[in-house]
């Protein structure tokens, strides 16, 4: 990446085009992880820096964006561990992170889509961390099977293998709610 080089030549401008690129699925990445915004925040602009310290690191041809949010992930979890909480995501994150639509549904399908959106959430909070880690940068942030296995560290069949469990345990979760309810 060309920016890249400019950054490790002390080009403020590059890594401010970076920063531009990625910062807004870095700190979605970290809001998966910790559920506070002012947290992710943090996180995702310290996970920069490091990543700006790290560039001599960096592979050459390699991608920057799988790259970034592994340091992001990475800094969202020891922040989590940190702080000795678990936080799962909020219905206000996700209409953040996911989308509203387009305005074209009517107020009864808004209403029924925003319901669904609160069911799908809720079911999502009581999975392991593992599983909305899987199904958050697949789904939620719009990876690749080959940038989720590098964020997570792991080979690409093992991302298909995790999500393909993590989704059965999530379409079992909506069953049992939608069963209670």
């Amino acid at each position: 990446m060309e920016a890249r080089g400019a950054c490790e030549g002390g080009d403020a401008a590059a890594y401010e085009v970076l920063v531009r690129a990625y910062g807004g699925v870095a700190f979605r990445a970290a809001y998966l992880i910790l559920g506070d915004s002012a947290e992710a925040e943090d996180a995702s602009q310290e996970a920069f820096v490091k990543a700006y310290r790290a560039l001599a690191r960096f592979e050459p041809g390699a991608s920057f964006g799988p790259w970034i949010l592994a340091i992001t992930s990475n800094e969202a979890r020891n922040r989590r561990k940190a702080a000795g909480r678990r936080v799962g995501l909020s219905l206000r994150a996700a209409e953040e992170g996911v989308g509203r639509g387009d305005g074209s549904l009517s107020p009864e399908a808004a209403l029924v889509a925003q319901e669904r959106r609160a069911e799908l959430l809720e079911a999502l909070e009581g999975l392991r961390e593992e599983d909305r880690a899987v199904i958050g940068y697949r789904y939620f942030l719009d990876l690749s099977e080959a940038e989720t296995a590098e964020v997570l560290g792991c080979a690409r069949g093992t991302v298909k293998s995790r999500l393909s469990r993590a989704l059965g345990r999530l379409r079992e979760a909506l069953r049992k709610e939608q069963d209670a309810g």
